[in-house]
């Protein structure tokens, strides 16, 4: 699937909301899962959320659902979180991840392919 680039963060004030993208090289794009992951500093890498290719299935994590949406757009190979009212705990390194098995779409391991990750600071 070639290399995964995200875009989008920056500092946001708390209560604000941010998009985030994650644009995928390479001419297979539609068959993968996409997810979206996070961590902060001396935390875990933590699921964010997660599509299937056809976009029956999203997943998201305990702390963001209700507030973050992912989409995808298969003809442009590109991924997106949007992030609503934003939450100084959601301050973190986002990263997007590609897999080609919809069987642990929440496991970070199942994600072979990585971006380098962008910033989101969230401020109080």
């Amino acid at each position: 699937q070639g290399e995964l680039v995200e875009s989008g963060g920056g500092l946001v004030q708390a209560g604000g909301s941010l998009i985030l993208s994650c644009a995928a090289s390479g001419s297979t794009f539609g068959i993968y899962v996409m997810a979206w992951f996070r961590q902060a500093p001396g935390k875990e890498r933590e699921f964010v959320a997660a599509i299937n290719p056809d976009r029956s299935r999203t997943y998201y994590g305990d702390s963001v659902k209700e507030r973050f949406s992912i989409s995808r757009d298969n003809g442009m190979d590109t991924v997106y979180l949007q992030m609503n009212r934003l939450k100084p705990e959601d301050t973190a390194v986002y990263y997007c991840a590609a897999s080609t098995s919809e069987k642990y779409m929440v496991q970070s391991w199942n994600y072979a392919s990585w971006g380098q990750g962008t910033q989101v600071t969230v401020s109080s």
